[in-house]
C-alpha cells in the first residue's frame, strides 16, 4: 500500500494521531495542494467492530461528499494490513483548542453552531447519523471554515429509525436528534466555558441527565442573551419529540441574526 501511496502523494512529517492510527502532511502533484494522509495499521485491530468502522468511515464519506462544512475525502489506499485515507488538510487547532482558553461571543458561537448545524443537517438528509459530535471532530481550514470530521463511530439510520449502544460523550438519546443534543452541548460550553451536566464517569453524568434540567449558573450565564438561551433549552432537550431538528435549529432567530442579543418575542 505504501508504494502505491507514494507513487501519488509525497509524504512529509506526522501531525497527528487519533485512536486508530497516524496522520501525516502531504503533497499532491497533480493538484499542487498539501494533504492530510491519515494511515491505520488493520494488523493490530483484533475488536471486529474496531475493523467494521474503518471499513465503513469512507464509505460514509463518499455518500456525504461534497458538503463545505464536511472534511473532503479526496482517495482511499487499502491492502491487507493497512488503511489510508487522504483528506483535506485543515489547521491543528481543533474546537477544542479554542475553547479551553476562554468562552466565545455569541457572534463567534452562532457563527460556528451555524456551519455545525449545516453539515449535521446534510447528514441526516442522507440518512447518516454521526454519533461522536465532539469539539475534538470540528476542524478548521485555513479560511476558517468548519470542517466536521471522524466518521468512525456513525451509523446508517432509516427516517424515523432509531439506534442503540452508546457511543462517545454520554449526552446522548437516540435517534439523529442525538447529534442535535451533543450541538447543544458544545454550544452550551462555547457560551459558557463550562459543561452543562457533570459526573466523576460517563454513568453519572447520564444519570445527571436524567434526573436535572438545564440550567444556566447566573455567574456564568449573566451576559448571555435570552435568545441564545432559548435555543440550548430547544437543542438540550430530553424529550426527544420536543427537541429540534437541525433544520429547525437553523431557522431559530438567534441564528438567523447571526448571534444577535435579541430577545425571543
Amino acid at each position: 500500500m505504501y508504494d502505491t501511496l507514494k507513487d501519488s502523494y509525497q509524504l512529509f512529517e506526522e501531525i497527528g494521531r487519533g485512536r486508530f492510527g497516524t496522520i501525516i502532511r502531504a503533497f499532491c502533484p497533480n493538484s499542487a495542494e498539501f494533504v492530510a494522509c491519515k494511515i491505520i495499521d488493520k494488523s493490530g485491530l483484533t475488536d471486529a467492530q474496531d475493523r467494521a468502522c474503518l471499513e465503513k468511515e469512507p464509505k460514509i464519506m463518499s455518500l456525504l461528499a461534497p458538503h463545505p462544512n464536511i472534511l473532503k475525502l479526496f482517495n482511499v489506499f487499502e491492502n491487507d494490513d493497512s488503511l489510508a485515507m487522504v483528506l483535506e488538510l485543515c489547521e491543528p487547532t481543533t474546537l477544542y483548542d479554542r475553547i479551553i482558553k476562554r468562552p466565545l461571543s455569541e457572534p463567534e458561537a452562532a457563527s460556528i453552531i451555524k456551519q455545525l448545524l449545516e453539515a449535521i443537517s446534510h447528514c441526516h438528509r442522507v440518512g447518516v447519523v454521526h454519533r461522536d459530535l465532539k469539539p475534538e471532530n470540528i476542524l478548521f481550514d485555513s479560511r476558517n471554515n468548519l470542517k466536521l470530521a471522524d466518521f468512525g463511530s456513525a451509523e446508517w439510520v432509516s427516517e424515523g429509525g432509531s439506534m442503540e449502544g452508546v457511543v462517545g460523550t454520554p449526552y446522548r438519546a437516540y435517534n439523529e436528534k442525538v447529534d442535535v443534543w451533543s450541538a447543544g452541548v458544545m454550544l452550551y460550553i462555547m457560551l459558557g466555558g463550562i459543561p452543562p451536566f457533570y459526573g466523576e464517569s460517563a454513568s453519572e453524568i447520564f444519570e445527571a441527565v436524567l434526573r436535572g434540567n438545564l440550567r444556566f449558573p447566573p455567574k456564568v450565564f449573566r451576559s448571555v442573551s435570552p435568545a441564545a438561551k432559548d435555543l440550548l433549552r430547544k437543542m438540550i432537550c430530553r424529550d426527544v419529540s420536543r427537541r429540534f431538528s437541525a433544520d429547525q435549529a437553523l431557522r431559530h432567530p438567534w441564528i438567523l441574526s447571526g448571534g444577535e442579543a435579541n430577545p425571543i418575542d
